[in-house]
């Protein structure tokens, strides 16, 4: 018996002994019920929480102690090598004098361009480890920036209150990504953006792990969920305006070697990249959502402007 089915199990015999506090207690809070059933895994924020703070994104790409500036140079390098599209989509020179949040900061990379562009930033994350890298990662850089551990499903701000809050990495690893689908967009001032980043189920990638018995990155972690194109849409249906974008296709790695890393560096990309896009779009292994909230057009960016493409 699973953990998901012995925990559900259990919750049952208390209710049916009229045992309500039991049941209450055994009934964690923090899980997202509906979407719990995660190959047989439950998992709530704390579990998030836990497996976050003995993690750093990327670190199997630089050989510099962690915290050094080599170690920031080397994280930027390759997160912009692997997601070149970002520097085409994302205005991160835009937003000069407004302020910006990002949820899920990780070591603050993607954010440090909002800062270096001029925007008023600020960076939360679930994980301290997290929260000290970033700080670390800005200091280093002479960079001014706000941060704080919190959760993305609780933001401990009030309403209206950024031009834009960007949320790259973090809605599929998340207990509850409807909630912090909601609290982005509640804290955005009325006609702000909202920037979010999902997996796409129906992608190259997915299809290429299962093919070649590859584990994705991160596929440990106590949560990770890929969505289609139409799951998203849902996710970000309280927006006023949004469109999808498919993106990240194949680029070679520098993490898997063997005969696999060869065949897919020598041979999958450069065959895979001769595609003709458009045939190819819907399969990318990223959905981005651009969002709009409803609200008075006070002279926030556009989507148009939002976005380069």
């Amino acid at each position: 018996m699973s953990e998901a089915e012995r925990l559900l199990w259990s919750v049952y015999r208390a209710f049916n002994a009229r045992d309500i506090e039991a049941a209450i207690e055994l009934m964690d809070p923090e899980v997202d019920w509906p979407n719990a059933w995660e190959g047989g895994r439950v998992a709530g924020r704390a579990a998030v929480r836990d497996y976050w703070n003995r993690h750093v994104h990327d670190l199997e790409i630089t050989t510099h102690p962690v915290g050094s500036r080599g170690f920031f140079d080397d994280l930027d390098q390759y997160h912009f090598e692997k997601l070149h599209h970002l520097l085409r989509l994302v205005a991160f020179d835009g937003y000069r004098g407004r302020s910006v949040l990002e949820v899920g900061c990780g070591a603050g990379v993607d954010l440090a361009r909002f800062a270096r562009g001029g925007a008023a930033v600020t960076g939360v994350d679930l994980a301290q480890s997290a929260i000290e890298l970033a700080r670390a990662n800005f200091a280093q850089q002479g960079l001014q920036g706000a941060f704080e551990v919190a959760d993305g499903e609780r933001l401990p701000f009030p309403d209206n209150c950024f031009d834009l809050v960007y949320a790259h990495g973090v809605v599929q690893y998340t207990a509850n990504p409807q909630r912090l689908v909601d609290e982005c967009r509640r804290v955005l001032k009325p006609g702000g953006e909202a920037v979010f980043q999902v997996y796409n189920r129906v992608s190259w990638l997915n299809g290429l792990s299962k093919l070649m018995k590859v584990g994705l990155e991160h596929d440990d972690a106590p949560v990770l969920r890929k969505f289609s194109s139409g799951e998203f849409r849902r996710l970000v249906r309280g927006f006023s305006e949004v469109r999808i974008v498919p993106e990240r296709f194949p680029v070679k790695s520098r993490l898997h070697g063997g005969w696999k890393g060869a065949v897919y560096n020598g041979m999958f990309v450069r065959v895979f990249n001769a595609l003709p896009r458009a045939l190819v779009r819907r399969f990318g292994w990223h959905l981005l959502a651009f969002c709009r909230k409803a609200g008075k057009e006070d002279g926030l960016p556009t989507a148009d402007r939002l976005t380069r493409d």
